[in-house]
């Protein structure tokens, strides 16, 4: 079963900008090559060390994250594939892309049922390219009240 979603297209989940520069890079068109939701979560294990939207440094393209969340975008994720995600064991990233997925895709009135179970775990990561640490709990809190940076296209 599909995740309920709020119903946008995917092409407006995203800020405009950041859509289009996804879209538009070369790492994500790298990424047609992965078919299956397996593919995706080995890719964001062995690429992606933190989760905003930008990559940091000279070339501001999208983050590597970002690249890979789209890419779940366009595979509807299933409510036991979301499950997987958010319980996954290997890396906090790979949880932090699905509470993003969530904050982005879902249905509004269906967050707190899918974030609640997880407001008080303290696996402890670095969400930004700064380095600066921070339960999981916190981040998926902060998710919630729309207080992480680079997100400001929450309606």
């Amino acid at each position: 079963m599909e995740i309920q979603t709020c119903g946008k297209p995917i092409d407006s989940l995203l800020e405009k900008v950041l859509c289009m520069n996804i879209l538009s890079s070369d790492y994500f068109k790298e990424l047609y090559r992965l078919k299956t939701y397996h593919e995706v979560i080995d890719e964001i294990y062995n690429q992606v060390d933190h989760v905003e939207p930008w990559m940091t440094g000279n070339c501001r393209g999208p983050s590597t994250a970002f690249c890979l969340l789209y890419k779940f975008f366009t595979m509807k994720l299933t409510v036991k594939q979301m499950h997987g995600l958010l319980k996954h064991l290997d890396s906090p990233y790979i949880r932090a892309i699905g509470f993003l997925y969530l904050r982005y895709a879902a249905d509004p009135k269906t967050l707190w049922t899918w974030y609640e179970p997880y407001i008080k775990d303290e696996e402890e990561f670095s969400p930004g390219s700064n380095g600066r640490r921070t339960t999981m709990g916190v981040y998926v809190h902060d998710l919630l009240l729309g207080q992480v940076s680079g997100m400001g296209h929450f309606d």
